[in-house]
């Protein structure tokens, strides 16, 4: 009796250790690259113990071979990849707002690596990703992610957890917010560029002398630089405000996908 306990209680915690990892591994912030992955992992080994005595392991767990619990912990990491991939996409939207203006404004030459992102972006990607990410802790966006894992709990015990159709929904639906909201961020800055560069054409064709090619690149500098200061904060409350929203987005995209499905225990 006490073997079947513990490998019971074994199992119950290398469930819950999944969607919780799953959960650490994207979510952003928690995911950062600037954080060891033993650091990482003891987050997910402590949380994934905390949560684990708030449920009892499903009876079924001692009857299941290995290839069935297989199919479950991958069950779990997916849930936990669509609560912090899902805010990661949202907030990647702010990548795309950067790159847009460094096109648009012809600074897209002054790329920089970012460890984050494991790649070469511009200067304003860098600086509107980590405006984004203060907002981000600034509103308890890491309290509400760990607080949105563990409500999926409640709709979908350890063990129980299906892939649903509702999940790629959910992740369509976020990817084209995520695109939206980059749009929309980077519209003021467009608006001033678009009308910079009507006037560098009027002003082009009244005096053919001057180099309007040079000229307008340090104009569209300036007044990129200068837009971007004044609608900076525009730019965090854009991303601020859908974040709640996107998480109880992905809760029901657990709960439905959770109730289209038989559990893991019936036939």
């Amino acid at each position: 009796m006490l073997e079947a306990f513990l490998l019971n209680q074994t199992a119950l915690f290398t469930l819950v250790l999944g969607r919780v990892g799953g959960m650490i591994a994207t979510a952003p912030l928690l995911s950062s690259q600037a954080a060891p992955v033993r650091v990482r992992a003891l987050l997910a080994v402590s949380l994934a113990m905390l949560v684990t005595p708030l449920y009892t392991a499903p009876a079924f767990i001692g009857r299941i071979g290995v290839a069935d619990f297989g199919r479950m912990i991958v069950g779990e990491v997916l849930i936990g990849l669509l609560l912090g991939l899902g805010v990661t996409i949202l907030l990647s939207g702010v990548q795309l707002t950067g790159q847009i203006v460094a096109q648009m404004s012809g600074m897209a030459l002054g790329d920089v690596f970012n460890p984050a992102l494991d790649n070469n972006v511009s200067i304003f990607t860098q600086m509107f990703y980590f405006v984004s990410l203060a907002v981000f802790v600034a509103i308890g966006g890491h309290r509400m992610v760990l607080d949105a894992v563990i409500k999926t709990f409640e709709w979908a015990p350890p063990g129980e957890a299906d892939l649903g159709a509702s999940y790629a929904q959910a992740v369509i639906a976020l990817a084209s917010q995520s695109f939206q909201l980059g749009v929309r961020a980077a519209g003021p800055i467009l608006i001033a560029l678009f009308l910079s560069t009507v006037v560098l054409g009027l002003i082009s064709r009244t005096l053919p002398q001057i180099n309007t090619v040079v000229v307008g690149f340090g104009i569209n500098s300036l007044l990129t630089l200068g837009v971007m200061m004044v609608s900076l904060g525009g730019v965090a409350w854009t991303f601020q405000e859908p974040l709640a929203a996107t998480l109880e987005l992905l809760i029901d995209a657990v709960k439905d996908g959770h109730a289209a499905e038989p559990s893991a225990g019936e036939p």
